[in-house]
């Protein structure tokens, strides 16, 4: 069995780290009455726009909720400074 290199096993660790973490902040509304709200969810797998869509539009329409668009991702980070905008609607769906 080949022995792998430290800066390949640091490569793939530091991989699997960045890739732990990411969420979405989103726009979401309901009709009749008309309900909006901004919210951050957490998204699996890829973390990119697209796919923070297709897993969001899901969960959101469980709820009775359409999403609007989604912001942005990020990871750990920005999760914080999101908070208290998002309200109740941190990390619900």
């Amino acid at each position: 069995m080949k022995q792998l290199s430290l800066p390949f096993m640091a490569l793939m660790l530091s991989t699997t780290v960045l890739q732990a973490a990411c969420y979405a902040d989103y726009k979401a509304k309901q009709d009749n009455p008309l309900r909006l709200h901004y919210g951050v969810a957490e998204v699996d797998g890829d973390c990119s726009v697209g796919s923070a869509e297709s897993q969001l539009g899901d969960r959101l329409a469980g709820d009775g909720w359409q999403l609007l668009n989604v912001l942005g991702v990020f990871d750990d980070a920005g999760l914080d400074e999101r908070k208290d905008s998002a309200g109740e609607y941190f990390l619900r769906f």
